[in-house]
Formats: C-alpha cells, structure tokens, sequence
C-alpha cells in the first residue's frame, strides 16, 4: 500500500480512512508493506513508485500475480472486490447466497429474530456487521455468538454519546470476547459545523446535518467495505416512520463493497416486551440508562427519558416533528412510511 504523508507529517485523510476501513474488515493483516509518498520530497519511495504505475492520489496498491505481474490498484473497494475478497470468503455461499433479498424477505416474514440473522451469518458471515448503538439492539449481538458463526461489530462514536454507554459497549466486548470496531466522524466538516453552527444548532434547525457528519458519514465509510448490515430496528418503535420495515431489504441508503448492500432488521417484528424478555432470559448485559427510563438511546443531548404509555421514540428530538423522526441511517423508512391518517 503507498500512502502519501503530508508536509505536517500526518497521513493523508483519505489513507487515514483506508486503513480504517481494511482494519475493520480484517484484512489490514494481508497488506504486506506500508510504502510512503512524502509529499515534499518527489525522490520518496512512494512518490517513485506513482510516477511508475502513472498514479496520480493516494492511496494505491500494488498487487502481485502468480506470474509476478505487479498492478496497481486505485481503489480500496476495488482491492477488497477482486483481490482480498475471494480469499476472505467464508466458503458459505452456497444454498442461501442464491436467494435475493426480496426473496429471503417473504420466505422469512413470520420467522423469528434468530433465523432471520442465521440466514445472513450462513450467507454472508464476517461480511455481515451489526451496527450496534450502545441499546437494546445488543440482542443481536448475543444472537449471532450463540450462532457460532462468524459476524462483524461496529459502533458509531458520534463524540456525543452518554458516558454510560461508552462504557456498556466495553462490557459487551468483554462478555462476549469480540471485536467492536470504533468509527468516528470526520473531524474536517465537524470541526467546520462546529464553528459555524456551536455544539447545539440542532435545537434551532433541526438534526439532520448533525447527524449527517457525526453518524451517517462515519457508518458509510464503514458499510462500503461489507455486503450486509443488521440493525436492531422494531415496527412498533414508531408508527411514523417504521411501521412498514422488511425483515430483510436491500438498503435504499447505503452501498456495500459488491454495490447494493442487503439490509436485516431481525427484530421488526418483535415488540418492546418481546425483545426485553429475550434480554432477560438470556441475562444478556444492557444499558443502566434503560433503567432510569430512557427507551430509544442515541446522543446524550438529544435522548431524553419517555413518560409510560409513551412512544419509545418520543424520548428522541423530541422538538421535532414525530414523522422526522430518523437520523439518517434509516432514510429509507422516511420514503416507506405508510402515509398518517386524518387527525393522527
């Protein structure tokens, strides 16, 4: 891999951002060689090597055949999609992996929440991850460790997150012996909106570009180096905006690393009851903001407490409209969102 090195002697972000990428897909191991572009010095090992190829940005690899033909290779989705993939397949794509999404979603549109997630882990395994948000969603994480089967780990660290769950996302690590890869925002347009806007703009107009910079973006990078996603969204959550979710879809909002990226919501069925029964006959670890009321859990600025008898998502931008109600990362509810009756 050649990467260019800035003058103040940082990485470049977009190398920075690759190998973040690679890290959390587990392949960082089967890049052999780190190779440096200097960037005020034309004569470096890296710069040398662009000027040979005819590359132009960093990063790029150079890849090796069995006649010992070195290419070089622009882009690290490309890399992953031919070279890496293939030999990181988890040999599971016979049987299930013929079946498409829309497919798998009717067959499985009365199975339970372990099936559903079976039917991913068998199809796609270690290229399956499971956006955990620090919440009751932990559910899927103890499903697929029963599975035995290979899955991935990612939590978003918006920067904003309750101390409580920082600390509830080490216990799960912990408890069940994984790997949680970390992803965090772009500090450049952060640190811009920051300056423009101060640390609490969404109170004025509304969480759409917060959440876009601090949780759509960073997942984004992190979702283009996998084939399959699972989320722990429910129906009854919001009337609103998920009252028509598939079990399993391909993904409106976000590309994986072959395009379309398939998306799972193994608990769409379930209710609140029936997800905290599931928690607690498995004495499964959880979130102590769950005991003190919170229902729906994100940014600590943004989540508050829900009275009983209230939707779980009430305690969530609460000073929006209830039909706004998504940050992003589930943009495609707001396009299949059955449309609110007359006085409702």
């Amino acid at each position: 891999m050649v990467k260019k090195r800035l003058r103040s002697g940082e990485a470049c972000r977009k190398c920075v951002q690759t190998e973040e990428m690679l890290r959390q897909r587990g392949l960082w191991d089967r890049i052999d060689e780190v190779v440096w572009a200097e960037e005020d010095d034309p004569a470096s090992a890296g710069m040398a090597l662009a000027q040979r190829f005819g590359v132009e940005t960093a990063p790029f690899f150079l890849v090796t055949d069995d006649s010992g033909q070195v290419t070089a290779v622009r882009s690290a989705l490309q890399l992953i999609r031919e070279v890496l993939q293939p030999r990181a397949s988890t040999g599971t794509d016979a049987g299930p992996a013929r079946e498409g999404a829309a497919a798998a979603a009717a067959r499985l549109a009365d199975a339970g929440p372990e099936e559903i997630l079976r039917w991913g882990l068998e199809r796609y395994g270690a290229d399956l991850v499971i956006a955990f948000s620090g919440s009751d969603d932990v559910a899927l994480i103890d499903m697929a460790a029963r599975s035995g089967l290979p899955f991935s780990v990612v939590v978003v660290d918006t920067g904003r997150l309750h101390p409580e769950t920082y600390e509830f996302v080490e216990r799960v690590r912990e408890r069940y012996g994984i790997e949680i890869a970390v992803t965090s925002p772009d500090p450049v347009p952060l640190e811009a909106l920051v300056r423009r806007k101060g640390l609490f703009s969404f109170y004025q107009d509304g969480h759409d570009e917060c959440c876009a910079i601090r949780k759509v973006d960073p997942l984004r990078r992190v979702l283009a180096g996998f084939r399959a996603w699972a989320t722990g969204q429910r129906r009854d959550q919001s009337a609103a905006t998920r009252a028509a979710l598939q079990v399993i879809e391909e993904d409106p909002v976000f590309s994986g690393v072959d395009g379309p990226l398939v998306k799972l919501n193994p608990l769409a069925a379930w209710s609140r009851d029936d997800l905290w029964r599931y928690l607690t006959d498995n004495d499964v670890p959880t979130n102590p903001l769950h005991g003190r009321g919170f229902a729906s859990i994100g940014c600590a600025p943004c989540t508050r407490p829900i009275r009983p008898g209230q939707p779980e998502r009430e305690g969530r931008w609460w000073w929006e409209d209830e039909s706004k109600k998504e940050c992003g990362l589930h943009a495609g509810n707001l396009e299949a969102a059955p449309p609110l009756a007359a006085g409702e």
